[in-house]
């Protein structure tokens, strides 16, 4: 049976979700789901919009079917390869054997390395080439790195639709919802956006950035993107968490504190730096143990916040290694732009304040406070005034 809605008059969204998938990518916790989107357009040409991920392949078909019966799809649109969306090409090769795969010549080569058998039904294309469907004419836009070196997005002249392949996407299934104003983006899905774009495309800011500054000289009415929700209105709130995320600057003014503790006496410290901050009016402060949070959760967090508190137990004379872990992960998410504290424990010799900081130093326009606390197992009433007077230097920053 199948289950497409009307993006437009012409338009098909015949994608699907998938709720038992546990790691996107095999990497990060997805515990709503995820939608893979592909969007079937209808014109004196069939038109379809990429695929979708190999665990949805069979309700895709059927969609497929559902919307054109016996016709056929006369064109295929690959705007990336990567497999979540491009592993049912060859499916609709099979049942479509007339259909003519448009790309860029990378994705080209991307699909014979996968094993496809696309001979002879290529059409590349590259940047600013149009296609005419019949009523509808098409222009390819480049969005190399938007996160794999053969993107593209397509953008459709008559209904000002950009179809635009990892960008503006989301972690989430859609629960029948398929468009933006059909839920409430704010409460519910804002942080699997940031969680999607820092984690899967976050490191590539100045990539965002190119393929931002092409898509403000077309009219863009509708953002139909491979994840998530299709956006028909307020897409000025969405494209400005875009630049902001792809420019590193922070989303809130606020307190980010994460702690690295074995037996909670770091916690202790980095809870008690915490309500010094709300006491002296930053009551934006959030805390995450850096053992129980999965790093892609951090990692959002931290691009969300101006402020980060980073407080590490000593370990085997480095780095508590979850901590080391995320600090590795910011370095290669390119995060930048911050203003920084660092707390430090050890009972013997303390050294993860200054290794904190030396990693901190390899990575672009982050500010380090210069008081940093270092304590010798546990926090004493003699830590007091450092940790009041480190509360201080923070919202001075603020």
């Amino acid at each position: 049976m199948h289950c497409v809605r009307k993006v437009t008059e012409d338009l098909y969204w015949i994608g699907g979700n998938d709720r038992r998938l546990a790691l996107f990518e095999n990497i990060h916790p997805i515990p709503r789901g995820v939608s893979y989107n592909s969007y079937l357009l209808l014109d004196e040409k069939n038109v379809l919009f990429d695929t979708v991920d190999w665990s949805i392949c069979r309700q895709f078909l059927e969609n497929i079917h559902g919307v054109i019966g016996d016709k056929t799809i006369d064109y295929m649109v690959i705007n990336h390869v990567e497999p979540d969306h491009a592993a049912s090409i060859e499916e609709v090769l099979l049942r479509y054997p007339d259909v003519k795969i448009i790309c860029t010549e990378k994705a080209q080569l991307f699909m014979r390395q996968f094993g496809f058998n696309i001979d002879g039904r290529v059409i590349v294309v590259k940047e600013g080439d149009t296609m005419s469907f019949g009523k509808h004419e098409v222009v390819f836009v480049t969005a190399p790195m938007v996160h794999w070196p053969e993107a593209m997005v397509t953008y459709d002249k008559k209904d000002g639709i950009l179809f635009s392949a990892d960008a503006f996407g989301t972690f989430g299934a859609l629960d029948g919802k398929l468009f933006n104003d059909e839920v409430d983006f704010k409460r519910d899905w804002i942080d699997d956006a940031r969680r999607y774009y820092t984690n899967i495309v976050g490191k590539y800011g100045p990539h965002v950035q190119t393929l931002l500054k092409k898509a403000s000289t077309l009219d863009i009415k509708i953002i139909c993107p491979l994840h998530g929700p299709v956006w028909r209105n307020d897409l000025a709130y969405f494209i400005d968490k875009y630049d902001k995320w792809s420019r590193y600057e922070p989303e809130e003014k606020g307190v980010l504190i994460v702690y690295g503790t074995m037996y909670g006496n770091t916690e202790a410290a980095a809870n008690y730096l915490a309500t010094k901050l709300v006491e002296k009016g930053i009551t934006n402060v959030a805390m995450y143990d850096v053992s129980k949070t999965h790093v892609s959760y951090l990692i959002s967090e931290t691009f969300k916040y101006s402020h980060l508190v980073l407080a590490s137990v000593t370990y085997n004379l480095n780095i508590y290694p979850p901590m080391h872990d995320y600090l590795i992960d910011m370095k290669a998410l390119n995060l930048q732009k911050r203003t920084v504290s660092l707390i430090e424990n050890g009972s013997w010799a303390p050294q993860s304040g200054k290794l904190m900081r030396e990693l901190l130093g390899k990575m672009k326009e982050m500010t380090i406070l210069d008081n940093e606390i270092s304590l010798s197992s546990s926090l004493k009433e003699e830590n007091a005034s450092s940790i009041d007077d480190l509360a201080d230097s923070i919202i001075a920053s603020i």
